[in-house]
């Protein structure tokens, strides 16, 4: 079984970027902007409220504080300050998710924080001690091999490995940066082929062309992405055909 999720509530006052009610129709798991990236109250309510409509887990997509980068450019938080924001960031949106009648069920960082907390041991004990601030226990979702994975177990956390059907992967199975050609997959066809070989075979082809292991719980479809939501459609039909139970690991 696998989880499928999406970045939603990507907006913020009259501006939209993802398409909430359509992908909120194929996700299992939808990563909800909580206003440091993107997203603003009444995105958050409303995403929460159809999440919690459909029974899709709702999980707070903690980001720097970086409206105008839309959380994609680096930063140098201190400790302290980033859990405090990681905490505040989860405490807002469980506001909305628990008047629907749901709750927060899991914390994944966004942009440029979930790059870092890859490799930079404190930064992803910054983020850990914010989702132990917020109280609940709630497990942390990240690239397989992170140090933010490695955090959340040690602080008694559950760490939910994940990864990206649309994101070309170095063959140290790490991310390639967005400010390289081709970082983003972009081919339909490509694209679900890929999600089948992450949940069927636990592997991906690297930009230099060899095969990186990976071990994902969970799988992303970018929901910023144009044409997300006939893509995660897409790729969850060729899940269950290839005999991948699709469901929440939250």
């Amino acid at each position: 079984m696998i989880d499928l999720n999406a970045d939603l509530g990507e907006g913020f006052g009259r501006w939209t970027l993802t398409d909430d009610d359509a992908l909120l129709s194929v996700v299992t798991s939808a990563n909800v902007a909580c206003g440091f990236h993107a997203g603003d109250p009444s995105v958050m309510r409303r995403v929460c409220d159809l999440a919690a409509e459909r029974g899709v887990r709702i999980g707070a997509q903690v980001s720097y504080r970086d409206l105008a980068g839309f959380g994609r450019r680096a930063m140098d938080v201190p400790g302290e300050e980033l859990a405090a924001e990681t905490a505040y960031q989860i405490g807002a949106l469980r506001v909305f998710a628990q008047a629907a009648g749901a709750d927060v069920a899991y914390v994944k960082p966004h942009g440029a924080l979930y790059n870092r907390t890859v490799h930079d041991a404190e930064q992803a004990a910054a983020v850990v001690a914010g989702v132990t601030l917020a109280g609940g226990g709630l497990p942390v979702l990240g690239l397989p091999g992170s140090r933010l994975l490695a955090a959340a177990a040690e602080a008694g956390l559950t760490p939910v490995p994940e990864a990206f059907a649309d994101r070309a992967y170095t063959p140290e199975g790490t991310l390639v940066p967005r400010r390289r050609e081709n970082a983003v997959v972009t081919d339909e066809d490509t694209v679900v082929r890929r999600a089948v070989a992450f949940a069927v075979d636990g592997a991906v082809r690297a930009v230099d062309g060899t095969t990186v292991t990976v071990a994902a719980r969970s799988l992303c479809v970018h929901g910023d992405t144009p044409g997300a939501a006939l893509i995660a459609a897409r790729v969850r039909a060729a899940l269950e055909s290839a005999g991948v139970e699709v469901g929440a690991f939250a």
